[in-house]
Parts: C-alpha cells; structure tokens; sequence
C-alpha cells in the first residue's frame, strides 16, 4: 500500500477540513470549494489525515514539500551513528609498555562513543590462573573509568575471559566534538598557514579508522 498521500482530484470525500497555507485554520469546506482555493493560490490540496472525519487536508507545494521531506530524511540518515563494538585482546601477562599501548586504542575507541570488548586470552598453564585475567580487567576499567563504564562484568569463556567496556559519551556527542576539533583545526590552520600541513596530517590521523590490535 503506498504511503503517499491523496492529492487535488484523487481526493475523494464530499467535504474536508481545510488548513490554509500558513496553517491557519479555514474549516470545514465542501471538497470543491478546497480545490479552487488551491487552484486559486496556484497550490496542491493534500490530505494529510485521512482518518479525522471530515479528512483534513492542507493547501501546500507539495512537489517542494516532498523535496524538502526526502532532503530531511537523508540529512538524519547521515547524521544517524551507530554503537560500534571493538575488540582489543591481551595477554594475562602482558608488558607494561604493550598495555599502555592497547589502553590507548580502547581509550581511543571509548572517545569515540564504541563499546570495547576487552578479551584476555589464556595460554597452557595460565588456565589455571583465571584471577590473573581478572585483576588485568579490573586494572583496566579503572584506569579509563572516566570515559567508560563496565557493561559485561568479565566471566570465562573457554581460554578466554571477557568483559565489554561502555562509553559514557553518546556517539553522535562524540562524533559533534569531533567535527568541532577537526574545524577549529582547519581555522586555526587557515589563520596560520605555516600549521596547515601539520593540521592535515592530524585530521588524517584521527579519521583513519585503526584496526584493534589482537
């Protein structure tokens, strides 16, 4: 069934609730009065509730209407964000300088407005050392409790053990500020054209998208 809605001589009701052109109302007017009104101010009648009784129908450019609806539409697809969710893999005893390195990618991811989920993967005897994966995990979630929070508590599954981190920060506030970085870059950059290279290669560096690290 099409969701168009009835238009001009497919409107089919012996009278209707007419809405002017700036939405003042006009009242209930036999359906061939609406038409020359509308012929009158050079619109379409469109019906836009057809269940009221009488249907209400407004005078409008229904061509520009349709227009700016399908413009609206694509706006909010573009700007629609989706909850990526990360993986970052560590080791039970991992080094102190590749931790710094995977908390950096899972702070970055955080920023970003993803879920992290942090795996830690256990080798022969390490097994039987499961709280060693726990206190890694527990080391981990405190160190960026201030960007997220733990949303999948860690728990065992088969060499793994896993947890999954939550940003604090909604997508769409992460990916404004964002936009609003990389702009008062390219100000900044414009206003001084010495920095403009550097600012480029900076704005590169945080659009590229890295892959997590296994």
């Amino acid at each position: 069934m099409s969701a168009e809605p009835r238009i001009n001589d497919r409107i089919r009701v012996p009278e209707v609730r007419l809405v002017g052109p700036s939405g003042e109302q006009v009242g209930i007017v036999p359906l061939a009065k609406a038409l020359e009104l509308a012929q009158e101010y050079d619109l379409d009648l469109v019906e836009v509730a057809a269940n009221a009784r009488p249907p209400v129908c407004k005078l409008m450019d229904y061509g520009k209407f349709k227009y700016e609806s399908a413009m609206k539409a694509r706006e909010a697809r573009k700007n629609q964000a989706h909850t990526v969710i990360k993986e970052m893999k560590l080791r039970p005893k991992i080094d102190p300088h590749d931790y710094d390195t995977k908390k950096g990618h899972v702070v970055r991811f955080l920023k970003q407005g993803d879920k992290v989920k942090i795996t830690i993967m256990f080798r022969g005897r390490e097994q039987s050392r499961p709280e060693l994966g726990y206190r890694l995990l527990q080391r981990l979630a405190e160190d960026v409790a201030d960007l997220g929070f733990v949303e999948s508590n860690p728990k065992q599954d088969g060499r793994n053990m896993i947890m999954v981190l939550g940003p604090h920060k909604k997508k769409t506030e992460a990916m404004a500020e964002a936009r609003q970085a990389q702009e008062a870059r390219k100000a900044d950059a414009k206003a001084n054209p010495g920095k403009s290279q550097n600012a480029a290669e900076a704005d590169s560096a945080e659009v590229a998208e890295e892959p997590a690290e296994a």
